[in-house]
């Protein structure tokens, strides 16, 4: 699921007023705080898509065929979608 820029930015804010209000951070340049949030967000909702697609390509690549939405299929598109996530540290 691709985060549009408008989501992005809502959870920039909520994140750093979360932050601010719990006592957590403080944010003496908001402008640039709020695009690093969004900067973090966009990288890490493209490592997740580029996983996705991994993911889905090492399925289809089978010596079988596992029929997409059974049960098998989530299983091992799971397990290679965690695997490509820890192996970028995400």
């Amino acid at each position: 699921m691709r985060l549009t820029e408008a989501r992005i930015s809502h959870l920039s804010h909520r994140i750093r007023k979360a932050l601010r209000q719990g006592g957590l951070a403080d944010f003496p340049d908001e402008p640039a705080a709020h695009r690093e949030a969004k900067a973090v967000f966009d990288t890490y909702a493209r490592a997740e898509e580029e996983a996705d697609a991994f993911a889905r390509e090492k399925v289809s690549r089978l010596s079988r065929r596992v029929p997409e939405g059974g049960r098998e299929w989530e299983v091992l598109y799971r397990k290679y979608f965690e695997e490509e996530m820890a192996r970028r540290k995400l």
